[in-house]
């Protein structure tokens, strides 16, 4: 990496110590995940890592926000996590409360997830109406990264027979998602080597998570899946493309010329850009079934 490369991802700023901490705590856990063979939770972290300190790279060293881009990204990873969730998520649920005599449950740990991302993230946004020392963006994302890795960890924990395709579809947004948050700590004259916590986040939580004994009971299973189902379902549709008055997209688009007629065209794009992410994830199932 060139130094001006270096220069523009810390955009003048001081290196985030957290930031180098978080990536001190993956490596280390990483050894960990390798002695207890949790190995498809590794490459899930790693590729989570990979995703959003790559976005973040990108976003610092822009000097304009592509609307395109930024449609297509937040498009393709909503897509596939809607997809994987429904594919892999959903049925588990259903089915292992079917086999426990309660088919409700699983159902009732899909709302509990819906209705528990929501809060989490409503709340939370409060945080950036508050006069804090820290950078509420990075905190907003490090506490979702965390939680969403912890999930992913006891998932795989219960269903270890799971492949890679949902762990890495339900990462997916981690690269648009470092991408923004790079451009606003940008705008904001931060660095954004902060952002190196929360691409280690998901593996910060996920490998321990990953190593737990979970009660192998269907019942227990269902509300797992269920929660889960219901958390990343939240996620995805937080991420579909907002083409609307007052959006992140919108925002991006009136540093255009003819910013109306540019918004409508990018409705076209959102749509097409979240049926071609969830048709990826169905083409990959049915290539390695």
């Amino acid at each position: 990496m060139a130094i001006n490369d270096v220069v523009s991802f810390n955009n003048g700023g001081r290196t985030s110590l957290l930031g180098l901490a978080g990536v001190v705590g993956l490596v280390a856990l990483s050894a960990a995940a390798v002695a207890t063979g949790v190995q498809k939770v590794l490459v899930i972290s790693w590729v989570a890592f990979a995703a959003m300190a790559t976005g973040a790279w990108l976003g610092a060293r822009a000097t304009r926000t592509s609307p395109h881009r930024l449609v297509w990204g937040y498009g393709l990873a909503s897509g596939a996590m809607v997809t994987s969730a429904a594919m892999f998520l959903v049925p588990q649920a259903m089915g292992l409360g079917t086999a426990a005599g309660t088919a409700r449950i699983g159902g009732i740990g899909v709302a509990a997830g819906l209705v528990a991302g929501y809060g989490t993230h409503t709340v939370g946004h409060r945080l950036t109406h508050l006069d804090t020392s820290f950078d509420t963006t990075t905190a907003a994302i490090t506490a979702h990264a965390l939680s969403a890795g912890a999930i992913i960890g006891v998932v795989y924990a219960s269903m270890p027979s799971l492949g890679y395709l949902l762990g890495l579809a339900i990462v997916s947004h981690k690269g648009p998602a470092g991408y923004a948050a790079a451009r606003r700590l940008r705008r904001n004259d931060n660095s954004a080597t902060a952002l190196l916590l929360p691409a280690a986040g998901v593996g910060l939580t996920a490998i321990p998570a990953a190593t737990l004994s979970v009660p192998q009971t269907p019942l227990t299973n269902a509300v797992v899946f269920g929660f889960a189902a219901g958390i990343f379902l939240h996620v995805a549709m937080d991420f579909l493309p907002n083409c609307e008055a007052g959006s992140e997209i919108d925002e991006v688009c009136s540093l255009e010329e003819h910013s109306h007629d540019l918004l409508d065209e990018l409705r076209t794009h959102a749509v097409g850009s979240t049926v071609a992410g969830a048709a990826l994830v169905v083409l990959a199932w049915i290539a390695v079934a």
